[in-house]
């Protein structure tokens, strides 16, 4: 006899009647999805294949390539569970939700299943007996495969369901079947699942910072990439063509999210860690956090601008150069002078840099023709037009000259100018008026590989130094005299490349082919076109800018991390989700106002999610000490179960910690599911080692992947991931060594979906006297 409504709910006979009617419409749904897919395969055949001889053949090819591609790839992602569920309405009869829309037979009728982010599929998510919005009963329908295995219903209008022949409740919601399902190691989607609350901000308006506030297992993650998904089926054209951005804390992370968005049949989508987002550059160094912390300021902004222009230098003394072997002089206030002028000319470092040039050797080429006797300009001129350009080629050309040039106002990428400020302090302390000077030494480094921090500041750097194009330029241009004159050749040697006239008694004349393309059309046809995809055009683009950008763990972003963001959304058209009793660095905010405001005043706003549905009551119970006691004032989530293993702590001492982390890890691996050590940056590596020693698949830091076997994160790593099992190291340790080390044990300890531990070498912290 079953014992579980979930039992009932396929138990015989009428469930085994209504799993049989589910899976007949099922599988003709199925049946539409192959022949759509075969029909966008075949074409995306056909448009790779078709010819294509002009630049608008192979624009509209690329065009047709890519939508095909793109069709393909959320026809096949569909495959993965393509039936989300059904209502079934008071006047409309019953309309089905999936991962993607398929038309029906009848054009005047419901589409045989409507995409979960079209308007008509709203009421499945956000109808309830109190606003049942023509909704009477909601089914989720669950499937292996292609076989329905599930149904699960809420009744929404009971008054109407009572008179109605077999409405009634045959099983449990299917949400908490959901929570309380096993961890893969990667996100997954929650089609299926989202609930009214998350659907109300999924479904937002685009403009402006929407920011979503929500404490550990609320579904901020999930939420902002269903809404990443839902903005790029509501505003397709537009994403489509300037991209959208997500921005997550870690690799572990962004490997953790990196199925969410494919899953929902949107490969589009660049994701990036503020680490990797510029091109070339993978900045993962460690640096103490107080660096960090003035690194991240955005008082930076004018040091570096101060520091660039310290580089223009007038010299403190007279410059002598040799043109030719004569001698010809420099004062510092000639310099300065020119100096003056070429900053009129040019806002930005390196296109002043030209005009800077230009006007030194001009003076130069004055002071050497005057050396001569023979002075370019006055009574004396003994130069015509052509020697003066001669003379000035000549000084120019000179490697004292250039030398010169190039210590006065040299050419500077943002790589070479930020590494060369960073490890000189005097040119720290010229930047830094009123700094302190421990604050000088923490920004100073003689070397090393770049950090997450230095990121902002390469960016800023490069918006000051801008660049010196006339390089490229000059070969754009002599690029296209090239083809130009090809083009030109190739028309020449067709035969009849001008008209001729037809015989007598004859109407018209016989056009050729240098009466219908000309040479600057045909050097056009030569250009090679860019077709490469959306995201790895902007991956590649520091100056691009997105059309959206989603941020997660927000919270830890410095006001410099934001200036930066802010530039590659103008429109300020951004998801930003955190918690800000989760920050755990300095530069990271403790209220949103003081983060958005210097960027985005009078455009954010903010939704909070209260409800959450990762942590059960318990664990949370223990969590919620540790943050009271960190005087935030913040409340946290309400848990939305009970149950399970109660959280526990034991004491192991300092000897013997190691060996029982070890114990506990190869005991807990006959659970199933994800499993997590989470430490204090200084045990990371011993307990990596001591579980490698014993476990295979043991993974930790920037690679961990609890796909693979379990992981050795610090809290900082853990950030934004869940898993099965949590076992938490040295709690004191974490307080002691987190900036924030209330917040890191927070963090740790709401990790965990299903079970618990605490492992301390000595005594509990007074914030878990609950476990002791």
């Amino acid at each position: 006899m079953p014992t579980t409504r979930s039992e009932r709910a396929v138990a015989p006979p009428a469930a085994d009647t209504q799993l049989a009617l589910e899976q007949e419409y099922v599988t003709d749904l199925y049946a539409r999805l192959d022949a759509a897919r075969d029909l966008a395969a075949r074409r995306l055949r056909q448009a790779i294949t078709s010819p294509a001889v002009s630049p608008q053949d192979l624009q509209e090819r690329d065009a047709t390539v890519r939508f095909q591609s793109e069709r393909v790839t959320a026809l096949d992602a569909a495959e993965a569970g393509l039936v989300v569920g059904r209502i079934d309405r008071v006047t409309d009869g019953a309309l089905y939700v999936g991962r993607i829309g398929l038309a029906a037979d009848d054009a005047r009728t419901d589409p045989a299943l409507v995409d979960w982010r079209a308007p008509a599929a709203r009421p499945f998510y956000t109808a309830t007996p109190m606003h049942p919005l023509g909704v009477v009963r909601r089914r989720h329908i669950r499937t292996r495969g292609r076989t329905v295995v599930r149904l699960d219903d809420e009744v929404i209008d009971a008054l109407t369901a009572a008179d109605a022949d077999g409405l009634q409740i045959t099983g449990e919601a299917a949400l908490l079947a959901a929570l309380g399902a096993s961890r893969t190691g990667r996100m997954t989607d929650i089609v299926r699942t989202i609930q009214a609350e998350q659907d109300r901000i999924i479904r937002a308006d685009a403009g402006g910072v929407l920011v979503v506030q929500g404490g550990p297992g609320t579904g901020k993650t999930a939420v902002a990439l269903h809404r990443a998904a839902y903005l790029l089926y509501t505003h397709r054209e537009r994403l489509a063509r300037r991209g959208l951005l997500v921005v997550g804390p870690t690799p572990t992370f962004l490997r953790y999210i990196a199925d969410v968005l494919p899953s929902l049949g949107e490969t589009g989508v660049l994701l990036s860690g503020l680490g990797q987002l510029r091109p070339g550059v993978d900045a993962r160094a460690e640096e103490a956090p107080e660096a960090a912390a003035l690194k991240g300021r955005l008082e930076m902004a004018e040091v570096l601008e101060r520091a660039v222009a310290a580089r223009q230098v007038v010299p403190d003394a007279p410059v002598t150069v040799l043109v030719d072997g004569t001698p010809v002089r420099l004062r510092p206030v000639d310099v300065a002078r020119v100096r003056t002028s070429a900053r009129k000319a040019a806002r930005l470092h390196n296109p002043g840099r030209p005009e800077f040039a230009r006007r030194l050797v001009d003076l130069l080429a004055k002071r050497y023709a005057d050396a001569l006797g023979a002075g370019i300009d006055g009574g004396r001129d003994l130069f015509g037009r052509d020697d003066v350009a001669a003379l000035r080629r000549e000084v120019g050309g000179e490697p004292e000259v250039r030398a010169l040039v190039q210590r006065l106002w040299p050419r500077l990428t943002a790589e070479r100018f930020l590494r060369e400020f960073l490890a000189d302090p005097a040119a720290i302390a010229e930047a830094t008026p009123g700094w302190s000077a421990a604050d000088r030494a923490r920004l100073h480094r003689p070397d090393g590989a770049w950090t997450v921090a230095d990121v902002p500041l390469l960016e800023e750097a490069d918006e000051l130094l801008g660049s010196d194009d006339s390089a490229e330029r000059g070969r754009a241009g002599r690029d296209h005299r090239r083809r130009l004159a090809e083009a030109q050749a190739t028309l020449d040697l067709l035969h009849g490349s001008r008209s001729t006239d037809l015989e007598d008694g004859e109407d018209g004349e016989v056009l050729s082919a240098g009466d219908l393309l000309t040479a600057e059309r045909l050097a056009d046809r030569q250009r090679e076109l860019d077709l490469r995809t959306t995201a790895e055009r902007a991956a590649a683009d520091r100056t691009w800018t997105f059309g959206h950008v989603v941020v997660d763990e927000a919270q830890e972003l410095s006001p410099m991390a934001w200036r930066l963001l802010a530039r590659r959304c103008p429109t300020r058209s951004m998801t930003v989700v955190g918690d800000v009793a989760q920050t755990g660095t300095l530069a990271g905010a403790d209220r949103w106002a003081e983060v958005l405001d210097p960027h985005a005043a009078g455009l954010w706003r903010l939704e909070e999610l209260t409800v959450n549905y990762r942590t059960p009551a318990e664990i949370m119970a223990v969590a919620a000490d540790v943050l009271a006691a960190g005087g935030t004032g913040l409340t946290p989530p309400r848990s939305v179960r009970e149950g399970g293993e109660p959280p526990e702590a034991e004491t192991t001492g300092e000897e013997h910690l190691v060996g029982r982390v070890v114990e506990r890890v190869v005991d807990w691996t006959a659970h199933e599911g994800t499993l997590a050590v989470v430490v204090p940056p200084s045990r990371a590596a011993a307990v990596a080692d001591a579980l490698s020693a014993k476990l295979a698949g043991i993974t930790s830091g920037p690679e961990a992947d609890s796909a693979r076997g379990p992981v050795v994160l610090t809290p900082t790593e853990a950030k934004g991931l869940e898993f099965d099992s949590v076992l938490v190291v040295d709690p004191q340790g974490v307080l002691d060594e987190g900036v924030r080390g209330r917040n890191d044990l927070y963090v740790a300890l709401t990790r965990a979906t299903q079970r618990l531990a605490v492992l301390a070498p000595g005594a509990l912290p007074a914030e878990l006297s609950r476990l002791a």
